[in-house]
């Protein structure tokens, strides 16, 4: 059966996995693209274990109802904590970000010092640093959870000059700049808005490896070679679901695709699945 036609299916805790979309847009521009955003239990990261693994296999049930040909989890938590325990459970391409992240962390580091920053349940999980130590043993690795940034993110705190999300990541970062580290991994798809302030605090020397468009490169280059493209000329088409309001999507869609665009956006029940 021909499956380059189905499209790409990209999922996350709220919108930050849009980072995710933004980048595959650039790459990927005649794929249709449908994008679900749990925005009714974000953030993921503060839940236990059974509870992440839960609402993993309801996104990926949604996504697999709508016949996608591959599934980008655009989400830290769920790509360390969940996926390990499920992805051989489903017959579909699954791409998750810590891979990737830390493939493109390890290559960038020059002094081995490498920092993570992710939500609680990923740096628990200690995924990204196992996923390092593989392709790197010698390398130096610190990690810190940052519980404050998604809400932050969500609410459109992520310019340079705002006090309270500068002063939050002076808080959280100063570990990191004390230790010369030379690589940061933003391990959660809602971090790459902060680039900038992130950028502005640890300085020009410090490499910000961005997870959702590693995976976003990682899924290209591997969709490519297996010759699973879509053959349109038209650019593709992108539907967006949330689990809770639609109000203000396209407002807050806009900062995480870095463009002002009209959405159509549908509100889904994902305990249904």
């Amino acid at each position: 059966m021909n499956i380059k036609s189905n499209p790409i299916g990209v999922f996350d805790s709220g919108l930050g996995g849009l980072t995710s979309v933004s980048r595959l847009t650039e790459l990927l521009p005649n794929e249709d693209i449908l994008y679900l955003g749990d925005t009714g239990r974000v953030p993921y990261g503060g839940r236990g274990r059974e509870t992440i693994i839960k609402y993993a296999r309801q996104d990926i049930e949604f996504l697999l109802k709508r016949d996608i040909k591959a599934i980008l989890v655009a989400c830290g938590t769920v790509s360390a904590v969940a996926l390990p325990e499920i992805a051989d459970d489903y017959n579909v391409r699954i791409y998750d970000v810590v891979n990737p992240t830390s493939q493109k962390a390890a290559a960038a580091t020059r002094n081995g010092r490498i920092g993570i920053i992710a939500t609680e349940a990923s740096v628990r999980s200690r995924a990204y640093e196992n996923c390092l130590l593989r392709l790197k043993p010698d390398a130096q690795i610190m990690s810190r959870a940052c519980p404050l940034l998604v809400p932050l993110v969500e609410n459109s705190r992520v310019e340079p000059g705002d006090l309270v999300i500068e002063t939050v990541v002076a808080e959280y970062l100063d570990v990191f700049r004390q230790a010369g580290v030379d690589t940061l991994i933003l391990g959660c798809t809602h971090y790459p808005l902060l680039e900038q302030v992130i950028g502005a605090y640890m300085g020009p020397e410090v490499v910000l490896i961005n997870s959702g468009a590693a995976a976003a490169e990682q899924l290209t280059a591997e969709m490519r070679t297996a010759g699973l493209l879509n053959d349109q000329q038209e650019p593709g088409l992108h539907r967006y679901y949330v689990s809770d309001s639609t109000e203000n999507f396209a407002e807050q869609a806009s900062i995480f695709l870095r463009e002002n665009a009209c959405f159509e956006v549908r509100k889904v029940d994902l305990d249904s699945f």
